[in-house]
């Protein structure tokens, strides 16, 4: 089994949770010079988040850059050729589907079909009330919302779904996605969400499990699809420590790991023995220039060492 690896792109959120002060006075010609290189360092995806609007309670910690992803990962879509593009995680609870599909289909008939469709529940109340979604609801909207995306993104011109918060048909939409099945990853760790990738989902991104909690959650996706009668295959994805190839001149912190392309590969390996499929990276890096060499160096000599 081929351990792909995917990124999130800097830049385009800006939560203190992860950003690194350079990113503070990016911008998009940035964004494309990352993008292109991860077109060309063997990256599978570059990745977006979601928020459409940020609390004053919460902009300390969260700040309120976040770019739209449909609009980042179109733009950055004309500028690369084979990484796919995933939206980690979009909260779709918050829009109505057949606008979500309209937004999703029309980015992946563009980029010639490689959308990657990551969903959330979101955990942002005051998101939820102005745009007149029942917050405490949410996982419901969300488990309605991932049907009817199935249908909306399907290969009928003219979708059909009927439930309790959505219902259309006789409504068209084209352009129709470029692929015939648009892939759909669930975001969340919650046993909810877990839970909802298991029987909804063809992939899983977990939001920060270390690796000691991992076995069980895979354990739990694989149970669960197995008493459903499940048997299409589940994509899983992990997010690995963060990463510095080779031996750091300045303090990456203590969580960081470091070492020779040989010495990271072992430590990586030890994800696609629990069964992930797909590592998503994220490098320590003072700049934009260190990232790219970071990101090239993990594709050249890190990389061929994962399988």
């Amino acid at each position: 089994m081929t351990l792909a690896y995917g990124i999130q792109l800097p830049v385009q959120s800006q939560s203190t949770l992860y950003t690194e002060p350079w990113e503070a006075s990016a911008g998009p010609a940035d964004l494309v010079e990352v993008a292109r290189c991860a077109d060309g360092a063997g990256f599978d995806y570059v990745a977006c988040c979601d928020h459409v609007a940020i609390p004053r309670r919460l902009a300390p910690a969260m700040s309120t850059v976040w770019y739209d992803p449909v609009a980042t990962l179109a733009h950055l879509a004309a500028v690369t050729e084979r990484v796919r593009l995933l939206s980690h995680v979009a909260v779709v609870g918050l829009r109505h589907p057949l606008l979500t599909a309209k937004q999703y289909a029309t980015l992946d008939h563009l980029s010639g079909g490689r959308l990657l469709l990551g969903v959330g529940a979101g955990h942002v109340a005051e998101e939820f009330g102005v745009l007149g979604v029942d917050f405490e609801q949410r996982g419901a909207v969300l488990d309605e919302t991932i049907d009817a995306l199935r249908a909306a993104l399907g290969p009928e011109e003219f979708p059909e779904h009927h439930g309790k918060r959505f219902d259309f048909e006789g409504l068209g939409q084209r352009p129709r996605p470029a692929q015939a099945h648009v892939p759909l990853w669930v975001g969340g760790s919650s046993p909810a969400a877990v839970r909802r990738a298991a029987l909804k989902g063809d992939g899983w991104l977990p939001q920060g499990d270390p690796r000691d909690r991992l076995p069980a959650q895979i354990a739990r996706l694989r149970e669960l699809r197995e008493r459903a009668g499940i048997e299409a295959p589940l994509t899983v994805g992990a997010i690995t420590e963060p990463l510095y190839v080779g031996s750091p001149a300045w303090d990456v912190g203590r969580r960081t790991l470091s070492g020779t392309p040989d010495a990271l590969a072992e430590s990586l390996r030890a994800y696609r023995a629990m069964g992930v499929h797909q590592i998503q990276v994220r490098f320590r890096c003072r700049g934009r220039t260190e990232l790219m060499d970071q990101m090239t160096a993990f594709g050249a000599e890190v990389a061929p060492r994962l399988d």
